[in-house]
């Protein structure tokens, strides 16, 4: 049995450090499970750890990926019933690689009634929108999102609707995302109407942003003293600078709340996202064999793009 990984040794960017690597799985770690996977997608959490943006916490070298889905096919006596289902291979090694060995514990079992490649991506976007929403509740407020036309902005913005948000506006790119927002019952407003930014912004009770840099500090400079404005990513690759005391500003990464989750409530998050993520609007997907890694790459960073790119890591 060999296996397949896309390891980087520096770091910079992903086109130019990830190399694809083949080697023998090593023996089996206690309390471990080994998942032959079938799917992982290609995430914007998965790409920026590659250029160094957080290498003081990415130990090198690694491979990459952080979500998907797989089979088990080798598990510690207490865990033989995972054998041959569909799990989550979390918390454990990076996931852009045919084998995966994972926490046992940690990894959640796939409902029978989920599709694989849905459940491929039931992790960063899912989790992170449902905690969002939960630290940051929307019920009763105007929501603005930033990257609306992403997963996690899409998921937020309709997960948000049904919290009992009065409103949800989302900020676009793309023409090509404004019906698709509407659909959802999220208003669109195009990032290069700055006027009308101004004008839904200063209404705005709640932001979630994705984006930073000059689109931050616009919004910042007339949302509401109440507000609250949480940033969950840098899609700009620019900081921005509170200029103002108020209004709040709150930083969520999914990994900060991790430590806080012992198993039992990790698993219960996974309840709730099997319970709502079946039932709600998600980009479709293009597969990619890991081979043709470096075209999933290119398709991701297409402009405009209305599907997720997907690995699959089956031979």
């Amino acid at each position: 049995m060999e296996n397949l990984a896309l390891w980087y040794r520096r770091f910079g960017e992903p086109e130019t450090v990830l190399q694809p690597e083949t080697a023998p799985p090593g023996a089996l770690a206690p309390r471990q499970l080994r998942v032959r996977m079938l799917f992982s997608p290609v995430n914007a959490s998965d790409l920026i750890p590659i250029t160094g943006a957080y290498r003081h916490r990415t130990p090198l070298p690694a491979i990459a990926g952080y979500e998907g889905v797989g089979v088990v096919i080798e598990a510690p006596a207490s865990f033989k019933h995972l054998v041959g289902q569909r799990v989550l291979p979390l918390r454990g090694q990076g996931t852009w690689q045919r084998y995966v060995d994972c926490p046992a514990e940690y990894a959640i079992p796939v409902p029978d009634t989920v599709d694989a490649q849905l459940a491929a991506r039931a992790y960063i976007n899912p989790l992170a929108a449902q905690m969002m929403l939960t630290r940051y509740p929307p019920r009763g407020k105007r929501v603005l999102l930033t990257a609306a036309g992403s997963d996690c902005a899409i998921l937020l913005g309709q997960w948000a609707r049904q919290a009992g948000a009065e409103a949800v506006y989302g900020i676009h790119r793309s023409a090509v995302h404004a019906e698709r927002l509407e659909a959802m019952g999220i208003t669109p407003v195009a990032q290069h109407d700055a006027n009308r930014i101004g004008i839904v912004a200063a209404r705005s009770d709640i932001v979630y942003d994705a984006t930073g840099g000059q689109l931050a500090e616009a919004i910042l400079s007339v949302m509401p003293e109440q507000g609250m404005f949480v940033c969950y990513g840098l899609l700009s690759g620019q900081a921005f600078t509170q200029r103002l005391p108020a209004p709040r500003v709150a930083w969520f990464h999914i990994r900060n709340g991790l430590d806080a989750l012992g198993v039992e409530a990790w698993r219960a998050e996974f309840e709730r996202i099997w319970r709502m993520l079946p039932d709600s609007e998600y980009s479709d997907v293009t597969v990619y064999p890991l081979a043709d890694w470096q075209r999933a790459l290119s398709a991701y960073r297409e402009g405009g793009r209305t599907r997720k790119p997907l690995l699959s890591m089956e031979d």
